[in-house]
């Protein structure tokens, strides 16, 4: 795949000094500030999360990397076909995707170099990895770093164009559909970088940070509600599609944000069936059930009203 990995995000929100501060909490490093936005980091993907001033809270930009120039041309014309008027810069293509109202940039990148997690051993019937010690995960002190951006997760006005931005121009790939509602797609072997659903608004539902396990999960929201209990949303839990991990919590602008582990990889497209689920199964596999709130975000009225009123960012 020439598409390797989502590169950055730009997320804009009416407070970005309070946002960043919630995401350094969230286990993010500051790594600047120009202006009014703030830039940060993750381990392994350098600076992934820049948070800029918007009257609304929404997803400005978009990263995808690429592997050399081939790639943006081979971008430049699919986008061109279908009508989305792209725009070339030294070393990337742009273009918006007008159901999500994001500016999308394909641009030549690095690809990960990710060290491997530390393996920890787990006794399990017949297999007792662990004897005359504690398990490592109750033993870490060290503060939660999330690894990587893995996802996002899009509201689009027009769910179907939105999909055809993202599938037939960039050139993500359909690894899950939940029919009439949303897609989940990939830019590299992992399940999804990004899922487009339909909504009656462009906004930003969450973004998705990588940890190393479920251990990581549990011990970086347990200190993120230690701090604030109101942070919480849903988790902890696995979903069903993609098999991850998860435990979900909301950031002060209203964008929930979230803890995984363990999803699915696809190394070969040929050996990877992309499903169609309904029912719980779109939504997950264990854990306590999804609050209203998750599924219809509390402020959607009021953003609503602001995207029809305020001036396009």
């Amino acid at each position: 795949m020439s598409l390797h990995r989502l590169t950055q995000i730009v997320m804009g929100v009416p407070d970005p000094a309070g946002t960043a501060a919630y995401y350094e909490e969230f286990g993010l490093t500051p790594s600047g500030v120009q202006g009014s936005a703030h830039t940060l980091s993750t381990v392994d993907g350098g600076e992934q999360l820049r948070i800029a001033p918007a009257q609304r809270r929404r997803l400005l930009e978009l990263g995808v990397g690429a592997d050399d120039p081939d790639d943006l041309d081979r971008v430049a014309a699919h986008l061109t076909r279908l009508g989305f008027a792209p725009q070339r810069g030294e070393g990337s293509v742009s273009a918006v995707d007008p159901g999500t109202e994001v500016l999308v940039r394909v641009e030549v990148a690095p690809r990960y170099a990710q060290a491997p997690a530390r393996p920890g051993p787990y006794n399990a019937p017949g297999s007792v990895e662990r004897t005359g010690l504690r398990a490592p995960g109750i033993l870490r002190e060290e503060r939660v770093r999330p690894r990587k951006l893995g996802h996002v997760v899009l509201g689009s006005t027009d769910q179907e164009r939105s999909q055809r931005f993202f599938q037939d121009g960039i050139g993500f790939k359909v690894s899950d559909t939940v029919p009439g509602l949303a897609a989940f797609m990939r830019c590299s072997t992992d399940h999804h970088n990004i899922l487009v659903q339909q909504a009656p608004v462009a906004f930003l539902h969450h973004t998705s940070w990588q940890v190393d396990d479920v251990d990581e999960i549990g011990r970086g929201a347990t200190a993120m509600l230690e701090a604030d209990p109101e942070r919480h949303t849903w988790g902890l839990g696995r979903h069903f599609i993609g098999s991850n991990f998860f435990w979900y919590l909301k950031d002060p602008a209203g964008n929930f944000s979230e803890y995984y582990s363990d999803l699915d990889c696809i190394v070969d497209d040929e050996l990877w069936q992309p499903g169609v689920w309904e029912g719980a199964r779109a939504l997950y596999s264990w854990g306590p059930p999804p609050p209203p709130s998750f599924l219809a975000p509390e402020d959607l009225a009021g953003l609503m009203t602001g995207a029809h009123s305020a001036p396009a960012n």
